[in-house]
């Protein structure tokens, strides 16, 4: 996959596209249905294929008091957009500059200038440009005049049991509670959870059930506070079942500042710190709670790691559902 993060970089003489456009937070089972179309539309016409995103998210500088957490960072983005087979991506720089230019011009500059669009396939409710003017109808009558097809993706509604089309905003909501099952079925995969392995207090070491300590960067979306059944992926490749706590650790400090990612590698011995972590997480085992102390607190984790071999082994293989 070919990845531009200049504009000047994307300009290829002669080279048409069919392309989208959006952030794509998450690469959820909705982006990939219209990147789906813009690949299909691509094939049908023999040309390239393209997808336009951003960075940062657009909100950080339109409304940074209200920015969504991120589903995705944008290297985790672009491992799911390769993995979904688009061909060429462009990030576009949004800062100051481009909040202010208009949707006419961000066609002209990018859609036309940059990638010689001759179809744009976007999600229905997609908007772009100076205060969110440019939509679908606006996208067709520039089309007229630059020669470029547009097509209109209608939401994808949820599946079995969600009650709600997929969403971005939905996937979140869904962690927020909780709700992983849910978060997965409008992924279409786990969610993941990525950073590096810091020193943390080593309390675990000292009860028998050492953990690793993942720091989160703090605008990255975070399941409830609970504890969780996942998969620890190293970076030499290997895959370790871990019992998870994200919270706040209330059996030791009546109050912490935020929570933490502690995850305990089931049979793993030996030192993590300082690689990165990648977590899939795949099942709530249990709210967090607060322990009368040390001996009931260890006897509970005892009974997590084994809850979390039992869900691991009925779910390797069998999808996120």
């Amino acid at each position: 996959m070919d990845v531009f993060r200049d504009l000047e970089q994307c300009r290829q003489a002669g080279v048409e596209h069919a392309l989208t456009i959006g952030f794509y937070d998450g690469v959820h089972l909705g982006h990939r249905a219209v990147i789906g179309a813009a690949q299909a539309t691509a094939r049908r016409l023999g040309i390239k294929m393209a997808l336009v995103t951003f960075n940062p998210h657009p909100a950080q500088v339109l409304r940074p008091e209200s920015v969504p957490l991120l589903l995705t960072d944008l290297d985790h983005k672009l491992e799911l957009l390769d993995e979904a087979g688009v061909e060429t991506v462009v990030v576009v720089p949004f800062d100051a500059e481009r909040s202010t230019e208009t949707a006419e011009a961000f066609v002209e500059e990018v859609v036309v200038g940059c990638l010689a669009a001759k179809a744009v396939i976007v999600g229905r409710d997609f908007h772009f440009g100076k205060g969110r003017a440019g939509n679908v109808e606006l996208l067709q009558e520039l089309g007229h005049r630059h020669d470029f097809d547009v097509e209109g993706v209608q939401l994808l509604p949820g599946p079995n049991g969600v009650g709600e089309s997929v969403s971005s905003t939905a996937i979140r909501r869904a962690l927020a509670a909780g709700k992983l099952a849910t978060a997965a079925k409008l992924l279409g995969r786990h969610h993941e959870v990525r950073g590096p392995v810091v020193t943390g207090d080593q309390r675990g070491r000292t009860i028998g059930f050492p953990t690793a300590n993942v720091a989160i960067a703090p605008r990255m979306a975070m399941p409830a506070d609970a504890v969780y059944a996942g998969w620890y992926f190293r970076p030499d490749g290997s895959r370790w079942p871990a019992a998870v706590n994200i919270g706040r650790r209330p059996t030791f400090y009546d109050e912490a500042e935020h929570s933490l990612v502690e995850a305990h590698l089931i049979g793993f011995e030996g030192d993590l710190y300082g690689e990165s972590a990648r977590i899939q997480l795949v099942d709530l085992l249990r709210g967090e709670q607060r322990f009368d102390g040390v001996k009931a607190l260890s006897a509970q984790l005892q009974r997590d790691v084994v809850m979390a071999l039992q869900v691991l082994s009925e779910r390797d293989g069998g999808g996120p559902y």
